[in-house]
């Protein structure tokens, strides 16, 4: 079998809502069995960026919030969107200081991921930030952060054990915890 070939056909595609930040796409397809079925895709305007921050005590950085969508608080990494065309890091830079206000001399890219390929094309960028210095946050008008300054083994712990469940969030930190031998 040729993984290289999508073994998919597109028959019909519209867009049925689009609002500044995804849009999704109706699809009447014939499937890899050759039957005719729909899918629904879910496009984002901007690529996914989290950051794992870690200091020179070996602390990183958990930023709470309610998640509307899940009903729920959420505790996870600095992350965010960047626009299409604009480098991730540029993007993941800008988050951590908006989100912590925290900023990095030391930048590592750890990953591509995509965050729920079943459904969306999103794709994400996951990145180390070190030799962090340590200035005022700003966050959006639609956030209500709560920073946390926690030992990076007690954050991996946290999405070992489900308390953190956000696809960035555990992606990075379980990443982190394999090179750093946690």
């Amino acid at each position: 079998m040729d993984t290289t070939e999508n073994p998919w056909q597109t028959l019909n595609s519209s867009v049925k809502y689009e609002n500044p930040w995804l849009s999704i796409r109706h699809e009447d397809v014939v499937t890899p069995a050759g039957t005719p079925g729909i899918y629904g895709v879910v496009s984002f305007k901007n690529k996914a960026v989290g950051v794992i921050p870690i200091d020179a005590d070996g602390n990183t950085y958990l930023v709470g919030q309610y998640r509307y969508p899940l009903n729920e608080y959420s505790w996870e990494i600095p992350e965010g969107g960047s626009p299409l065309g604009i480098e991730p890091l540029e993007s993941a830079r800008r988050e951590l200081k908006e989100e912590t206000g925290l900023e990095a001399r030391t930048w590592t890219k750890i990953a591509r991921i995509h965050t729920s390929n079943s459904a969306t094309d999103e794709e994400g960028f996951l990145y180390i930030a070190e030799d962090l210095v340590q200035g005022e946050h700003a966050p959006e008008e639609t956030e209500d952060l709560r920073v946390w300054k926690l030992p990076l083994a007690e954050a991996v712990e946290m999405a070992m054990t489900s308390r953190i469940t956000d696809s960035l969030s555990v992606s990075g930190l379980l990443i982190v915890a394999r090179l750093r031998g946690i």
